[in-house]
């Protein structure tokens, strides 16, 4: 799933203000003790962590059935009126993906096919095929599984440690510390009563021409097909200035894929947005 992170946020960026009403101000005050005191009586490993982290989304032999998953909905544009645009995001075991943002008749793309990385930028003026750079690619490379960075860690070559505990949004979490197979670090947030990634790390980005570190909220959990993930997704800049919001509204797990969609694109090739995710 990170790697569907890591596509939707490079193409589009928000700015969210929030505010707390004293009384929901309380109400959250009192959730953070009850939360604190359930997760002080629990003392897990790093690999219990990722166990029941794994169990509650549906279980190791479930995850290792899905070949496919497409996943469809909206996402927060920005600008003025903050317009939400429509994608389609296909994923293929082992490493293929393919995303389509719609905008005014225009369609962006970003496929990957295990090795190689194109997109093509309309909105930008650009109406032709690049090859991912360097950056993109070594990310694609990187987060390329579908089921996410927790499930198989260790057949994918990542170390896991546990750090410690934080509090993330005033809920208790424990704070893992993920060592991909290249030598990179990623910090994954597991809520320490249910058991679900609340937060991990993304990829720094410079903004206001200083590097930020960007981080990942997991929300709104949800059950197709006895398999539990996040239907709302949040990456915040440092600072909390800045942020994406994502809504995915419909998922398809193991829905056959054409093989072309993830060849480098034709642009003659017409979109998959008259095929959603049933």
């Amino acid at each position: 799933m990170k790697r569907f992170f890591f596509l939707v946020c490079s193409l589009v960026s928000v700015v969210a203000v929030a505010a707390v009403t004293p009384d929901v101000a309380k109400a959250e005050k009192q959730a953070v003790t009850e939360n604190k005191t359930a997760a002080a009586k629990q003392k897990l490993t790093a690999a219990q962590v990722i166990n029941k982290n794994v169990a509650v989304r549906g279980g190791l032999k479930a995850w290792r059935a899905v070949k496919t998953l497409t996943l469809s909905g909206r996402v927060e544009g920005g600008g003025k009126k903050n317009t939400d645009l429509p994608f389609v995001m296909k994923m293929e075991r082992p490493r293929m993906s393919r995303l389509e943002i719609r905008f005014r008749d225009q369609t962006a793309l970003q496929v990957y096919d295990g090795e190689h990385g194109w997109k093509v930028r309309p909105f930008l003026g650009r109406n032709e095929v690049e090859p991912f750079t360097p950056a993109e690619a070594k990310a694609a490379e990187t987060w390329a599984e579908l089921d996410g960075p927790l499930v198989d860690y260790d057949k994918k070559g990542s170390k896991v440690a546990l750090v410690g505990m934080e509090s993330v949004e005033g809920n208790m979490a424990y704070k893992l510390r993920l060592t991909l197979k290249n030598g990179e670090e990623r910090h994954v947030w597991v809520d320490a009563v249910s058991f679900l990634e609340r937060k991990i790390d993304g990829d720094p980005r410079k903004m206001d021409g200083k590097l930020r570190n960007v981080a990942i909220y997991y929300r709104d959990y949800q059950t197709v097909n006895g398999l539990t993930m996040p239907h709302v997704l949040e990456t915040i800049d440092e600072g909390g200035q800045k942020s994406h919001k994502l809504y995915i509204e419909q998922v398809a797990i193991n829905q056959p894929i054409e093989d072309k969609l993830f060849a480098k694109p034709q642009l003659a090739m017409s979109s998959s947005f008259n095929r959603p995710a049933e």
